[in-house]
């Protein structure tokens, strides 16, 4: 099966039936996480909303992402929304730094309708300094952002999930729906809209060797630095229903090496310029996430998030376990991946 028809064969399985009112009213995780906000540590809250979820997903869906099997099957009502926000708020302690997610985009109104988008925003004015949010890059709109910025006192950013500035790495092993192009046409609009703009680089696509994986990283990070503030280098961890799961599952896919991550890091400092440059891995240290050899993850995936916050990547450099020789063997070593 080649990898066209393995994410079309994904896709089938993966939406979940459409759900009841109770469950469209609760949504799917809320927690408290470490963060940077101007050079200041803070907590910020992150949501995610119950919603349709990503239309790219029903058609073909990105190699890695699995979030299409916590959706409502359908779209969301706009009472259905509010309920959700009513509950997030109640566990929301004024954390300065606010990011809603919605396992899709933001943007989209079959996702979130725009007079919910606007309540929330309204919810969190006032209260947090900065909210965030991810879309895909066709619903960046004026109609669609300047209420938002109107809506919210703080600054207002966006997630744009560019992964790669390779348009081949993009299109056929990450498999997502739009050229790099449109990724920088949207980041050009939000800057003139006045928003923050944000960017996902995803680390080890299937396909990609781990030498490869961390050089795609690296030259993204140059590439699509002058047009964000901050870029987010993410791991692959292995999410259900996906096809980084089905190659996974048949030996053909391991999970990055946290010594990726660190020389990603690294390497990609000194093409950053101006742009905050970050790493939070998911699943870090277990066997469906970024990991070494079990003894020294612990402590890379803390030096990781500090470097992140402090923006200081030379503490790195001194990082070192006996597995680090086994990377760097899998880094000379390892061919080129094949597709499946």
């Amino acid at each position: 099966m080649n990898s066209e028809s393995l994410a079309r064969a994904v896709a089938r399985d993966r939406r979940p039936e459409p759900a009841e009112g109770s469950d469209a009213s609760r949504f799917v995780n809320a927690w408290v996480e470490a963060e940077a906000l101007d050079g200041e540590r803070v907590k910020a809250f992150v949501l995610i909303l119950r919603t349709r979820g990503c239309y790219w997903a029903d058609l073909k869906g990105c190699s890695m992402c699995g979030y299409a099997r916590d959706t409502l099957g359908r779209s969301a009502t706009g009472p259905e929304l509010s309920e959700q926000l009513r509950r997030a708020l109640a566990r929301y302690r004024d954390e300065p730094y606010v990011k809603v997610y919605t396992s899709g985009s933001f943007l989209d109104d079959r996702e979130v309708d725009p007079s919910s988008r606007e309540a929330l925003a309204r919810a969190f004015s006032g209260r947090a300094r900065r909210l965030l949010f991810e879309t895909l890059p066709e619903f960046v709109t004026a109609d669609a952002v300047a209420p938002l910025r109107k809506a919210f006192s703080g600054e207002v950013e966006v997630a744009l999930g560019l992964e790669s500035t390779d348009p081949v790495v993009l299109s056929r092993y990450v498999h997502k729906n739009a050229p790099p192009s449109d990724y920088f046409g949207a980041a050009e609009r939000l800057r003139g809209l006045g928003a923050r703009t944000k960017a996902y680089l995803l680390l080890k696509p299937p396909y990609l060797a781990e030498a490869e994986a961390i050089e795609d990283v690296v030259r993204s990070v140059g590439e699509a630095a002058p047009r964000f503030d901050s870029l987010s280098v993410n791991p692959v961890h292995i999410q259900g229903g996906t096809v980084v799961e089905w190659l996974f599952r048949r030996g053909r896919y391991r999970p990055p090496w946290l010594w990726s991550v660190v020389e990603a890091l690294r390497a990609g400092a000194g093409q950053r310029g101006s742009a905050r440059l970050v790493s939070f891995p998911t699943a870090g240290g277990v066997a469906r996430g970024p990991h070494n050899c079990g003894a020294c993850d612990r402590k890379v995936l803390a030096a990781i998030e500090e470097a992140s916050l402090a923006q200081r990547f030379e503490e790195l450099d001194g990082l070192d376990c006996a597995c680090r020789e086994a990377w760097r063997a899998a880094c000379r070593l390892e061919p080129a991946g094949v597709e499946a």
